[in-house]
């Protein structure tokens, strides 16, 4: 699966809410999303244009992935990005 290259933080907060993920609060540009899917969990999401890729997957898909048990590929394709 190809990672995607072109992903805002508002797209990709936009995304989660598939797997539960709410907005719990904002610091400026950081969104914090809260998840209580299989265990509460925690993620923050940079609020920029376009996302670099090893923040995009090593701070947020990975954890993620890890949080619901999923591979990151499986997590891409659920979240249809």
């Amino acid at each position: 699966m190809r990672i995607p290259r072109q992903v805002s933080g508002a797209e990709l907060a936009k995304a989660l809410r598939a797997l539960g993920y709410e907005l719990s609060r904002q610091d400026g540009s950081h969104l914090r999303l809260t998840t209580a899917l299989n265990g509460t969990h925690h993620v923050t999401v940079p609020n920029h244009k376009t996302l670099k890729v090893g923040t995009l997957i090593g701070g947020v898909i990975k954890p993620v992935a890890a949080h619901h048990k999923l591979s990151v590929e499986a997590l891409l394709r659920k979240l249809e990005l």
